[in-house]
């Protein structure tokens, strides 16, 4: 059983570790030989040191002198904390302040004056409840960080535990080593503070304790000024009143600037050291800890030889205190020291997926959660698939250019984004070739006309009526419509006819004329339907050239759309997000998939045998793949917009082609000429490694 017995009485832990009954042997401490000895030896030194100050304080009235706690035995150290703690449950509060801190009952009555003339002042007690801004990190799918966003403050908040002792005893020998005697103010060391400035005639010296430079940095403004001083004081004593030693130091680690926007041990030790705070050695310890006084004038990454100058102030100072002895200062001060690199405000592996995700978190939690309230978001992308679809959208746009079919290099472009059927995850989304050039995400935000792509949508409403199958003749011959104070006419691409045909024919090879027939007989309020049902949420009018694509709707509609083609008609929301937690681990958002059959799996399955034709012999046969796949091609009147969307079962991927100007593309720009080859590229990349499963048949699920 451990016990930890607190520096004045009430904190709980800290102090000195006993197990089962008796105080951890000092040499036990050191080499961590006895499992039942869990305290770091340098805990134990300073605060055994800190049990033999306050004693010879409280019991003996001795003058302080820095003791070596390994020079006493096992029974000696158990005794004196036991007196101590006895001592102190002896004296009450006001004589603890006053004896411990002024040594005078007129000073602390002072105080005592100064502080109800400070009504006020801030409540400390809301620091019980305190929670620091933190930097909200934005993960893949496998936990690979893509994007830490965070305010002024980048900051990863830990607890006492999770930050190494090494650094605990450097911060407190350099900044605070009465931390665990004191109760807010360190009377001595203002008193020296005092007598140094007049002697220089400036301020030379501080006397600032770690609760005073809490109280500081939390509630009052930087300004040297005599009342702010006294103002410290009187919250610092109050603060000491309301947490623990434990937990103002916890606070204090955590609270504390270490330069370049580090703040928090944490954040600090992984942009210095490239590791964890609880990692952290005497070298790097001491070098972190030497920075608190001037971060960015003493920081390595601005000027080593200076860090490694105050590193040497610290480690003599430990050595004063003989919370260390001269072979480890110097072991210390010889150690090369890894210098990593600042992370703040560091760009995104994949910004066209961290801005949609930050959009999606600042619609969701507000900007200011996101900003400061440390989320964990991991999102569906898998960031080995993005950097594919980004390679191949870089690839194939200079492809194009060279093939002459945009205007120039600039205004071209291309988008790509792939879903998975099994959980409608977005895989990977890419809305253009550079971002540094452009930010505009085409992939969600630009709403361009899917051509004969948007054909599927029509095929399947007419399917799932059970009048229709892929085998049922249309008339591919002229028609002509009322259309306003016209006739609206639709014609083929090439501008010839077919006569009779199979739909399965129809779609194969893109004829316009039999979808605007279907589209009519079916009920295009039927298909619009249909398409919200598939999660597309774009304006759409019932218009007759609707079969053809004469809707604006975004690449990532496409391929969430076509993934419920590809998982025959389980659908659920298409998401960039999979899960959001606070710092703690507390669940904020979770999109686990939560699969529901949206559509008929006859009409689907026979839908999905019809679009691998257009693959296997018709529009896309540049598309095929060494396993069964379904899609469609899509072109535009005048070429501005080509596509193609396609699917297996694993993955449904829409890629978009065209410039920003919306301009025509040049050259009889087709989907299945210029896009498919792109579609094919990636889909051979990105299933290397997924086994081949075929699509399910029409055959195993009865007809509506």
């Amino acid at each position: 059983m451990l016990i930890l017995v607190s520096g004045m009485g009430t904190d709980g832990a800290g102090i000195a570790s006993r197990r089962n009954g008796q105080a951890c042997p000092p040499q036990r401490l050191r080499s961590h030989g006895d499992p039942g000895c869990k305290s770091d030896s340098r805990l134990n030194q300073l605060v055994l040191t800190q049990i033999d100050l306050a004693r010879s304080w409280f019991v003996s009235g001795e003058k302080f002198v820095s003791v070596n706690p390994y020079d006493r035995g096992q029974a000696s150290v158990t005794m004196r904390a036991f007196e101590f703690v006895q001592a102190v449950g002896k004296v009450t509060a006001s004589t603890i302040l006053g004896v411990t801190l002024l040594g005078s009952s007129v000073v602390a009555g002072g105080l005592v004056g100064l502080a109800i003339s400070f009504r006020n002042l801030p409540d400390v007690r809301v620091l019980r409840d305190y929670v620091p801004t933190e930097t909200s990190h934005i993960y893949d799918i496998n936990g690979d960080l893509l994007f830490s966003i965070h305010d002024e403050a980048n900051r990863e908040v830990v607890p006492l535990e999770r930050i190494s002792d090494n650094l605990k005893l450097a911060v407190l020998g350099i900044e605070d080593s009465h931390f665990y005697v004191h109760q807010g103010i360190n009377p001595g060391a203002i008193f020296r503070a005092v007598l140094a400035n007049m002697t220089a005639g400036q301020t030379v010296e501080g006397a600032s304790t770690l609760t005073m430079q809490l109280v500081k940095n939390l509630f009052l403004t930087p300004k040297r000024e005599l009342s702010r001083k006294v103002a410290e004081a009187v919250l610092a004593i109050r603060l000491e009143q309301t947490l623990s030693k434990d937990e103002l130091l916890e606070l204090y680690l955590n609270q504390v600037y270490w330069g370049h926007n580090l703040y928090g041990a944490e954040t600090a030790a992984r942009s210095y050291f490239n590791k964890p705070a609880k990692d952290l050695n005497l070298a790097e310890a001491s070098l972190m800890a030497g920075l608190i006084q001037a971060p960015e004038d003493l920081s390595p990454f601005a000027n080593y030889k200076l860090a490694k100058e105050r590193q040497g102030q610290v480690l003599d100072r430990l050595v004063r205190l003989r919370w260390i002895d001269a072979s480890e200062a110097e072991a210390a001060r010889k150690q090369p020291l890894l210098i990593g690199r600042i992370t703040s405000f560091q760009g995104s592996q994949s910004p066209f997926i961290t801005e949609a995700v930050v959009a999606e978190l600042n619609r969701r939690f507000g900007k200011e959660a996101v900003l400061k309230g440390g989320m964990r978001v991991q999102t569906t992308v898998d960031l080995k698939l993005q950097r594919l679809a980004e390679a191949t959208v870089r690839t194939w746009h200079q492809r194009l250019y060279e093939q002459g079919i945009y205007a120039s290099f600039e205004q071209g472009q291309m988008a790509l984004v792939a879903v998975d059927p099994r959980t409608d995850f977005v895989k990977a989304m890419v809305g253009g070739y550079d971002h540094e050039k452009s930010q505009y995400n085409r992939a969600i935000q630009a709403r361009r006309q899917p051509g004969s792509a948007f054909k599927p949508f029509v095929y399947y409403t007419a399917f799932a009526t059970g009048a229709y199958s892929p085998e049922s003749p249309i008339d591919d011959s002229p028609v002509s419509y009322p259309d306003g104070d016209g006739y609206y006419v639709p014609r083929n691409y090439g501008g010839d006819f077919s006569g009779t045909v199979s739909i399965r024919k129809a779609i194969e090879v893109s004829l316009n004329v039999p979808a605007i027939k279907i589209g009519q007989e079916i009920g295009l309020n039927n298909v619009i339907e249909t398409v919200r049902t598939l999660g597309m949420t774009s304006p759409i009018d019932p218009v007759i050239s609707l079969p053809l694509g004469s809707v604006d709707v975004t690449p990532l509609e496409m391929a969430g759309a076509y993934a419920t083609f590809a998982s025959n008609g389980w659908r659920s929301d298409t998401t960039l997000i999979a899960q959001v937690t606070d710092s703690v681990g507390e669940v904020l958002l979770d999109n686990t998939p939560r699969p529901r059959l949206v559509l008929d799996p006859w009409a689907t399955a026979s839908l999905t045998s019809a679009l691998q034709g257009v693959i296997r012999q018709g529009t896309a046969t540049n598309a095929q793949l060494t396993r069964p796949a379904a899609g469609k091609t899509g072109t535009t009147s005048s070429e501005r917009d080509i596509w193609f969307v396609g699917y297996v079962p694993q993955l449904s991927v829409a890629v978009w082609v065209g410039n920003d100007d919306n301009q025509p593309l040049r050259g009889n720009a087709t989907g299945g000429g210029f896009v498919a080859p792109v579609w094919k590229d990636f889909m051979q990349k990105a299933l290397a490694n997924e086994p081949i499963i075929p699509f399910k048949s029409p055959s195993e699920f009865d007809r509506p």
